[in-house]
């Protein structure tokens, strides 16, 4: 009887709570309004179910208590009641399915207008590609990711030079204006999630999957990876800033091309080792070192939290490790903590830093822009910085 007046309870506390909840859809800032209705309708359709199951067993056990002579009649099949269950159980999947299944061919199929725009994943962070004067974007391939080309563009595709680099997590998109997201991962599985915008694709290595919206809302709006990619994961996050046409033309304006930024940003291999290049130069090297190995993933150059350290005035202070030993920070210490990112663990972090290969070179460039952000207290000429492959390691 218990168990009866218990399930009744949550069923009721259940529906109570649906319609009380003050946590309700946030308003829309895209034009997918049919995403809300298919939700409504799963919900709608599940909760039937839960509500009739649960009523059904509670009745059957209050029903069919144990009382004192009474005997239980075994029933081996019940042809009639198993014709009901599979048609109920069909319709409802086919009530189910059948919306998403229209909503979804709508949400791959953008209008001929759309503008482009490419998002790139990488452990923990997210790059941006829009296509140049051309109107289209340029070949890209994994085989041509490097420090100066973090997003691997085809430097022999003409097509590509003109093409807009956001080498940073914050995206801004027109008002009003269909965007057709083309998306891609550099290594593992991500998922590109604006919740307000109700729209999400899996971005999946070695393959190019897209989708469509149109922003209705101005505003800011948060940028969400929603597939488990690591260690790092609840910290890839990113901004969409949606505005005016005017406002997203001038903030368009302001971001490099491709070709501006091999020109600006010296070739790894043209690089001399420590002291062999102006400090400057191997400070740059080192902050697209940074973007393109993923260390910004899980360092910060402004003193927030991460998986790893933040790079925020590192250099020059004191790093206390798990064993309880310290030392102070300097060139030798970044560069053991570099090479060997499991020698010795700081103190609060875990041993999640893999050893990448890099050249000395390399090595000193990283050293450089960190020792920078050090001596000028989280400088940000450099840009924004942290990684799984350099610095105070993300351990």
């Amino acid at each position: 009887m218990a168990l009866a007046i218990a399930l009744v309870v949550i069923v009721v506390a259940s529906v109570l709570f649906h319609f009380l909840s003050p946590w309700w859809a946030t308003p829309l800032a895209s034009n997918w309004k049919q995403m809300d209705d298919t939700l409504t309708i799963t919900l709608v359709v599940t909760g039937i179910f839960f509500i009739v199951i649960n009523l059904f067993v509670g009745y059957i056990v209050w029903r069919y208590r144990h009382r004192q002579g009474a005997r239980a009649a075994y029933q081996p099949e019940n042809r009639k009641l198993e014709l009901w269950l599979t048609a109920g159980t069909t319709l409802g999947v086919i009530v189910l399915l059948a919306p998403g299944l229209f909503v979804y061919a709508e949400y791959v199929r953008p209008p001929a207008n759309a503008m482009v725009l490419e998002v790139v994943g990488q452990q923990w962070q997210w790059g941006f590609r829009f296509p140049g004067q051309g109107g289209q974007l340029g070949t890209s391939d994994a085989r041509f990711v490097s420090a100066d080309n973090p997003l691997g563009v085809n430097p022999d595709d003409p097509r590509g030079q003109d093409d807009i680099i956001v080498a940073a997590s914050e995206v801004h998109l027109p008002l009003n204006r269909p965007v057709k997201v083309l998306l891609r991962s550099k290594d593992v599985l991500h998922d590109f999630y604006v919740p307000p915008f109700r729209a999400r694709m899996n971005m999946v290595p070695g393959m190019v999957t897209s989708f469509w919206f149109t922003p209705t809302k101005a505003g800011t709006f948060e940028i969400l990876c929603a597939q488990l990619c690591g260690v790092g994961h609840y910290n890839m996050r990113g901004k969409v800033v949606v505005e005016d046409d005017a406002a997203f033309q001038a903030w368009l304006a302001r971001q490099p091309t491709f070709a501006l930024t091999m020109l600006k940003t010296p070739a790894p291999g043209a690089v001399a080792a420590a002291g062999g290049a102006p400090a400057g130069t191997l400070a740059a090297q080192g902050r697209a070192l940074a973007q393109s190995k993923g260390c910004i993933g899980c360092h910060s150059i402004d003193g927030s939290v991460g998986v790893g350290p933040s790079w925020k005035g590192l250099y020059g202070r004191s790093e206390t490790f798990a064993d309880g030993s310290s030392a102070r920070v300097d060139d030798g210490y970044l560069k053991t903590e570099i090479t060997e990112p499991q020698q010795r663990l700081v103190k609060g972090f875990g041993p999640v830093m893999p050893k990448i290969p890099l050249s000395e070179e390399e090595v000193s460039a990283l050293v450089a822009y960190i020792r920078a952000n050090g001596a000028q207290g989280g400088a940000t000429q450099a840009g924004a910085g942290s990684g799984t492959a350099s610095g105070a390691a993300a351990r």
